[in-house]
């Protein structure tokens, strides 16, 4: 399939978990290009403080992405209110569990799957009829790099980021010959609160970090910020791309289940003990 350029720059743009993070950045990015922003979260207090950095119109919408009837009753107020056609779709909620496969809790895994997995599939049910009246928008679904190798202790966010991966380019096969397009975004490590929010019971690794100590190790390793992350997805979907790595840890994680499929993690291994080396000094 060719690429297609989109325009999403002036048209209504809907975020979701955009108290923070990417969510928070993107809807920043695209506010300053004339893009009235429907944002929604969880977290009340985050969303506010979002909403009173744009530039622009903005709709706010305090949502728990776990609740279909809930995203379709915001796809249904959006539609109301944008001042302009929906440009995109940004479900892009997300939460982590860090676990070994054998000490799970089965109910963090399954609080995990419904945000990570399941948000995305309401938000994409509850915004995609719209889309297809306009016969135009794209539905830009967040994965991660995790949605492309799996990783020790993150079984559930692999399986949730897999899922998410295998539905949205299934969905973009579906909208062949429309005006309408899905595409899958890989952030690798972004320099969010992700960590810091997560389940965590104890280290899975079995080197006795706290939750905090896990959460500034992986901020010292993230090679991207939060807006350049969003710069890369903005870019990205108004190129008229599929999949969208964002970040050069990516690029590599991509490159390596690709050539390495059984073995990436020989590699990766041997990265992150490095990183984490360069970080303590």
């Amino acid at each position: 399939m060719s690429k297609q350029r989109r325009t999403i720059s002036g048209r209504t743009a809907v975020i979701t978990g955009a108290a923070s993070g990417i969510g928070r950045a993107l809807a920043q990015r695209l506010s300053s290009y004339s893009c009235p922003v429907a944002i929604a979260d969880v977290d009340e207090r985050g969303l506010k403080e979002t909403e009173a950095s744009l530039r622009g119109p903005a709709l706010l919408r305090v949502l728990d992405v776990r609740d279909a009837d809930a995203q379709r009753d915001f796809a249904a107020e959006v539609r109301e209110w944008a001042p302009q056609p929906i440009g995109a779709v940004f479900n892009n909620a997300g939460v982590a569990v860090a676990s070994n496969v054998l000490e799970a809790v089965p109910e963090d895994d399954q609080w995990l799957w419904d945000i990570n997995f399941g948000g995305v599939v309401n938000g994409t049910r509850a915004f995609l009829p719209i889309l297809v009246e306009q016969d135009e928008g794209v539905i830009v679904n967040t994965s991660s790099v995790f949605g492309l190798v799996g990783m020790p202790t993150q079984s559930a966010y692999c399986a949730a980021k897999f899922a998410v991966r295998g539905f949205t380019d299934s969905l973009r096969q579906e909208l062949r010959g429309t005006g309408v397009s899905a595409v899958n975004v890989h952030p690798g490590g972004i320099n969010t609160n992700i960590v810091r929010n997560a389940r965590f019971r104890q280290d899975p690794d079995g080197r006795g970090r706290t939750q905090d100590q896990k959460a500034q190790e992986f901020a010292a390793i993230t090679m991207t910020q939060p807006d350049k992350a969003a710069a890369i997805i903005h870019r990205g979907v108004e190129a008229g791309k599929a999949r969208i790595l964002v970040g050069p840890d990516a690029y590599l994680f991509d490159a390596l289940g690709r050539v390495a499929p059984t073995r990436y993690y020989d590699a990766l291994g041997g990265l992150q003990s490095f990183l984490r080396k360069r970080a303590s000094r």
